[in-house]
């Protein structure tokens, strides 16, 4: 397993009350929308504060999702009360629990902390975050300066090595 295997995957947002039966908007970061989904078992919090809750049940609704949750007692939420006091916070599962990728497949969580080298053996530093720009994901690395690499395998990226922690990419350090 990776190195993030124990830590928590945000996978969106609880937002507003959704009527007055309890029920929740969510916005996801997954892609698909919908994929957040495959997870019926989630935590709610922020910072270091986090509780679980279960996915009763949930329906597209436009660009977001609406769903009933019940509580870590398995108490499903029947006002809008219980639905406003999850308001706002974040939702995550454990790395542990979504599952296996194909090789050559990653999930953005993997990369965060590796190492970045470039066929040449320098390092440019760590992976600090990724971002979606339309036309391709793009590595934020934090070294002695912030550099931008495309996230693009076989052209750019040239190898990752999930056992080592090292992203090998083809790309001119002076860019």
């Amino acid at each position: 397993m990776t190195q993030n295997a124990d830590h928590r995957v945000l996978l969106g947002k609880v937002g507003a009350p959704h009527g007055v039966r309890g029920w929740v908007w969510i916005y996801p970061s997954t892609d698909p929308l919908d994929s957040i989904l495959d997870y019926r078992n989630w935590q709610l919090g922020r910072g270091e504060n986090w509780k679980n809750f279960q996915v009763l049940q949930a329906r597209p609704q436009g660009k977001a999702i609406v769903a009933q949750l019940a509580d870590e007692h398995g108490q499903a939420f029947s006002d809008r009360d219980q639905a406003e006091a999850v308001k706002n916070l974040d939702i995550g599962v454990w790395r542990s629990e979504m599952p296996s990728l194909p090789k050559g497949e990653y999930y953005w969580i993997d990369l965060i902390g590796l190492e970045v080298v470039t066929t040449s053996g320098e390092s440019f530093g760590k992976v600090d975050s990724l971002m979606e720009t339309g036309s391709n994901n793009v590595l934020v690395i934090k070294g002695e300066r912030e550099i931008l690499v495309p996230f693009l395998f076989d052209q750019v990226v040239k190898d990752v090595d999930l056992e080592q922690a090292v992203i090998t990419v083809d790309w001119d350090p002076d860019f």
